[in-house]
């Protein structure tokens, strides 16, 4: 009987390995921009929902009891998803654009119906329960979910695309101010060179004023005349 017991015990350690194993695969294999999808929560859940199923999970794939190699990861990204969710403008958000693409497989839904008629006289029986069920197919939620992907995909690139404009832009602006100041720090400095040497340029200009004066009483040398009389300009004499 103890021997049984070893071994049912054994069984379900190997379970409990082997679904700690399967969250930890379930959880990475998630789309990254969902943390719904990490929690494995609908769009409505609560906050304490939120909050227990987080510790459930946790305790799951914690690493200290999970052998699995990449149960740090799968626990770093339940508790990144719970942070998410707990944050009333993150969860806003996202609740805003999972809607949204509910709203969007509803109104093509619509427009197919439009053009079936024989869906169209079946939901016309009972619309609400025929639209209900429908929704509650796996039809549907795969699609759903694969059209959360694709606008949180959309949003995050335009996302990037704008934190990018915006770094550029002040990046440009602190290139700018840098010129600026560089600009600026050049001219004080020249400003500064330019007073410092005034005294020397002062003195140098009165060295040469005082130098370049003539003085009163000095002669002229005389000029040489030339042989020919009729020739007004000097000319050195001709030797003989």
């Amino acid at each position: 009987m103890d021997a049984d017991d070893a071994l049912l015990k054994e069984f379900f350690a190997e379970v409990s390995e082997v679904e700690r194993d399967n969250e930890v695969n379930r959880v990475l294999s998630c789309f990254k921009l969902n943390p719904f999808e990490h929690l494995n929560l609908p769009v409505d859940a609560t906050l304490e929902e939120i909050r227990r199923q987080y510790r459930k999970l946790s305790l799951l794939v914690h690493p200290d009891k999970c052998k699995h190699p990449k149960s740090k990861e799968a626990f770093a990204a339940l508790a990144k998803a719970q942070q998410l969710l707990l944050d009333p403008q993150e969860r806003d958000y996202l609740v805003a654009q999972i809607n949204m693409a509910r709203d969007e497989l509803r109104n093509e839904r619509k427009k197919h119906l439009k053009k079936d008629n024989a869906s169209k006289l079946r939901s016309m029986v009972d619309e609400s329960k025929y639209e209900t069920m429908y929704e509650d197919s796996e039809e549907f939620k795969q699609n759903w979910k694969l059209r959360v992907r694709t606008i949180l995909t959309d949003q995050e690139w335009r996302r990037r695309k704008m934190q990018m404009r915006i770094s550029e832009e002040e990046g440009r602006l602190k290139k700018e101010e840098e010129e600026a100041r560089e600009m600026w720090k050049r001219k004080r400095e020249d400003e500064q060179q330019w007073e410092e040497t005034r005294e020397n340029r002062v003195s140098n200009w009165r060295d040469f004023m005082k130098g370049g004066k003539k003085s009163k009483g000095q002669l002229k040398p005389p000029k040489l005349k030339t042989e020919d009389p009729n020739k007004s300009y000097v000319q050195r004499p001709v030797k003989k």
